[in-house]
């Protein structure tokens, strides 16, 4: 099968292709022929920093976590899926975990769940990482009717995704952005905007809650941002981020009595830990993509799997909007 290989790690490392012979499907797992794949900061992140991360995997890898096809077969103990079954998850690119750029993927059929019929193999395959990120973070902090939520990057990955759920779970919401493509991209989710270039956090706090802060912050932006999320956060609210990698005064937010969630999605997939929660997230994203409530941001570059070097530096550029998606 053809793949695009990593043969070695840094951020000038090329992907080589490669033909690699095709993995045979284990008890408990399906092989998937790969339609398309995404990429995340999480793998870029491997790519630079290899062996410097714990859950980069050994070279030769096969990188890419998120994808979208069709299955070709399923192992024993498997029940659910069928040959022929379009399904997404996402199942490696780490560890001892083979990627989504190849042909084909073996993945563990507890982290998989049938596409959405709505959605196109492209827009399935933007879904997996940024919307189980989302739909965790959300539940954690308890997004319900009548709170005030501010999604922190609201036209990237995981924003765009957080900003959708927290609607259909009947919020206000409010994101960050900056740029007339970022801002039209909130609108456009249906999310009132907020240019954090151009007001400064006590202002759009004082017109958008009269000064007593919002109920729950989705900080995909993360790192020294968080800061931010403190001061427009209101008394005893819940603050979600995907990016605590840092040293970070956390008095503000003992003053304020906030609770601080970090989300790590790649947890199950490191650990063999409660896998099967996030193929029950994934089919619950599923019916509400369905319902109409939730279709992925894809950025307007199209890349096929020979230019996946390029597609992770679109993503590296900053000027990506939604997810960047690689057709395989």
């Amino acid at each position: 099968m053809k793949s695009m290989t990593l043969n070695e790690y840094g951020p000038t490392a090329e992907f080589t292709a490669t033909n690699l012979a095709r993995p045979a499907v284990k008890p408990g797992h399906v092989l998937v022929r790969v339609a398309a794949t995404s990429v995340n900061t999480i793998d870029m992140m491997i790519r630079n920093m290899g062996k410097d991360l714990p859950l980069s995997p050994d070279l030769p890898a096969v990188l890419g976590m998120d994808f979208a096809g069709t299955i070709e077969e399923v192992g024993d103990g498997v029940t659910g899926f069928a040959p022929g079954d379009e399904v997404f998850g996402c199942a490696g690119g780490l560890a001892d975990l083979q990627g989504a750029l190849a042909e084909y993927m073996p993945a563990d059929a507890r982290l998989v769940a049938h596409k959405p019929k709505s959605l196109s193999m492209r827009e399935a395959a933007a879904l997996p990482l940024v919307g189980i990120t989302a739909f965790e973070g959300l539940e954690r902090a308890g997004v319900g009717p009548g709170q005030k939520v501010l999604v922190q990057g609201g036209a990237g990955g995981v924003g765009h995704v957080a900003v959708q759920l927290a609607r259909h779970l009947g919020a206000e919401v409010f994101a960050t952005g900056t740029g007339d493509t970022q801002i039209g991209a909130i609108e456009g989710l249906g999310a009132t905007p907020v240019d954090f270039m151009a007001e400064k956090i006590s202002d759009y706090v004082g017109k958008y809650t009269a000064g007593a802060g919002f109920d729950a912050i989705f900080d995909s932006v993360g790192g020294a941002n968080m800061t931010n999320s403190f001061e427009a956060a209101a008394l005893n609210a819940n603050i979600v981020t995907t990016v605590g990698l840092l040293e970070i005064d956390l008095s503000p937010a003992h003053f304020k009595g906030l609770s601080l969630h970090i989300v790590f999605m790649l947890l199950p997939m490191l650990y063999d830990q409660k896998r099967e929660v996030h193929g029950e997230i994934l089919a619950k994203l599923a019916e509400i993509a369905d319902a109409g409530a939730l279709k992925p941001l894809l950025d307007e570059q199209i890349f096929v799997l020979e230019d996946v070097g390029a597609a992770y530096d679109r993503l590296a550029s900053g000027q990506a909007i939604g997810k960047v998606v690689i057709d395989v």
